[in-house]
């Protein structure tokens, strides 16, 4: 046996690598016991070079686990946004069925490294469509849609999902009562694009939000491809279409509106007539301050004149009549319940600023509704020395079928006065009759609190309309604001404004606060029914959305 052999160990666990030749310092010395891992050497050294940078690492081999080494399931052309949440990325599952709102709200409440990447949709250009461009439409389209009276959530869930659409998916939406923004950042390493847009005029025509939905709605279905250019044209043509009613016919609707509400507390036919006749004269009156500029608060405190004076002139007159019907009537088609239920609904959902200013403008509605009646009733109470009871119309008699058929006729020419299309019109009729019902069966049957009482049918219209607007994949708007028009305050809001005229100040604003109380419960109601809809039915549902805040105050 020669020397090397009489070195060789003797067994396979423990080998020494000593050679008398080599005098390097990284050499190991003679007797020091290395254990082997492997077939390989490992090399610790660090000048090595790791594996996998310069040469190439096989397919099947493990990585070196070296700080240089790319993770095992990196791809350049499909990186990561920014990195993984210790708590894990959550599956949100976006069904193809689902309203395209419920999966923009599920999205807008996800951190933007959290958002499912959006599907490849084809391009007519190589690189797509211009980022301004698309940005600019979706500002347009969130213009239109704010400016017809659609909640924050929504406008903002619509603006994502234009851009989205067009593959813009690390996009940020911001909404105010009057200022529109959006922001767009490629990348980490790129400068972001922000575009703003101020809303300056407000119109009511659920027509052509309804048709801003459609828009939306084909846009963000990824079965059909709407190119930028054809956004554009369908937006000019929503924008230049008429609206489905002309002018007499909505001084009609008017009229009638008023005319079904004073048949609600306890008018007969002279009554719809006179309140009818008031309210008529005072949409005439509003449309003419409106021609020379007035604002609108000028506008309802024009219009709110004529109903009151022709309620005091037939009490003056001694007409045996319920005159506090007339002017009760003549409030209902004033009472501004669309920004009521919005700015109630932004709150709920977290929009504060924008919600802070609806009920804002809500609150400059009534009290230019309470000027114009208040003003009224002073000169009433003068000529006729105090005869003006508010008592006269507490005693309502119980008319259930002639008021449901009034419910269905104030929903009707709600709906007429909102510009819906025709084809939602008896939804949200039917709707109205089925709130009043509820709202009769436990106020007057009951004999349960008029406030619940008006929650539960509101809810009931919330979710009512949030049904069928998911049926249809359009908005809510047409389907619940014109079936809460039965519901709203207007007997209270006079009761409170005649004590308020009559020296009775205690008194009037304890009935001016029930007046807001059922307004709150109206609001309140809407969206709860919606919540509900969204929270238990689930249907084509695009999975969990997250709070909007869970600090619970502090």
């Amino acid at each position: 046996m020669t020397e090397a052999e009489d070195r060789k160990p003797r067994s396979d666990e423990a080998r020494t690598t000593y050679d008398p030749e080599i005098t390097s310092e990284f050499a190991v010395p003679q007797g020091l016991v290395v254990p082997r891992t492997g077939a390989e050497s490992e090399t610790t050294s660090e000048f090595a070079v790791p594996e996998g940078l310069d040469s190439p690492q096989p397919a099947d081999a493990e990585p070196e686990g070296s700080a240089f080494s790319l993770p095992s399931t990196y791809s350049a052309q499909h990186a990561p946004a920014l990195f993984t949440p210790p708590t894990g990325v959550p599956a949100v599952s976006m069904t193809k069925d689902a309203p395209w709102q419920d999966r923009m709200r599920a999205m807008l409440r996800m951190p933007v490294a959290e958002r499912p990447a959006p599907e490849p949709v084809p391009k007519a250009e190589e690189d797509g469509p211009a980022v301004p461009r698309v940005l600019d439409l979706t500002l347009r389209i969130g213009e239109l849609l704010l400016a017809g009276g659609e909640n924050a959530e929504d406008v903002e869930a619509a603006m994502f999902a234009v851009c989205r659409s067009y593959g813009l998916d690390r996009c940020e939406p911001n909404v105010t009562f009057t200022l529109l923004s959006i922001s767009h950042q490629p990348s980490l390493v790129d400068d972001p694009v922000t575009a703003s847009r101020t809303v300056r005029r407000r119109g009511t025509d659920y027509t052509r939000l309804s048709a801003v939905f459609q828009l939306v709605d084909d846009l963000s279905d990824p079965e059909t491809h709407v190119s930028l250019e054809e956004a554009y044209r369908r937006l000019a043509e929503i924008r230049r279409n008429r609206h489905p009613y002309p002018g007499w016919a909505l001084t009609a609707a008017s009229g009638l509106l008023a005319g079904a509400a004073s048949v609600l507390v306890g008018g007969d036919l002279i009554v719809f007539f006179a309140a009818a006749v008031g309210a008529m004269l005072g949409d005439r009156l509003a449309w003419l301050c409106a021609g020379r500029g007035l604002p609108e608060f000028y506008q309802f405190t024009a219009a709110a004149m004529p109903p009151a004076a022709i309620g005091v002139a037939l009490t003056l007159a001694h007409v045996d009549v319920r005159a506090a019907a007339v002017i009760t009537g003549g409030l209902f088609a004033l009472l501004p319940g669309r920004a009521l239920v919005a700015g109630v609904q932004d709150g709920l959902t977290g929009f504060y600023i924008t919600a802070a200013a609806r009920l804002l403008e809500v609150m400059y509605f009534y009290v230019g509704i309470v000027i114009g009646v208040l003003v009224v009733l002073y000169f009433g109470v003068k000529v006729g020395g105090g005869q003006l009871n508010p008592e006269a119309a507490v005693n309502i008699e119980k008319r259930p079928l002639l008021q449901i058929a009034a419910a269905m006729l104030l929903s009707l020419t709600f709906a007429v006065l909102l510009q819906q299309e025709r084809s939602t019109v008896l939804a949200v009729t039917l709707n109205g009759g089925v709130a009043w019902s509820v709202y009769g069966a436990m106020y007057s049957a009951g004999n349960l609190s008029p406030v619940a009482s008006t929650a539960v049918a509101a809810g009931l219209v919330g979710l009512f309309g949030q049904l069928l607007s998911r049926y249809r994949f359009a908005s809510a708007l047409p389907y619940t604001t014109a079936a809460i028009g039965p519901l709203l305050p207007g007997s209270a809001t006079y009761f409170g404004l005649l004590s308020i005229a009559q020296n009775e100040v205690d008194k009037g604003l304890v009935s001016l606060a029930k007046a807001a109380s059922l307004a709150m419960a109206i609001a309140i109601g809407v969206n709860l029914g919606a919540e509900i809809s969204r929270l238990f039915l689930r249907v084509g549902s695009a999975g969990k959305r997250r709070a909007a805040k869970r600090t619970r105050g502090f």
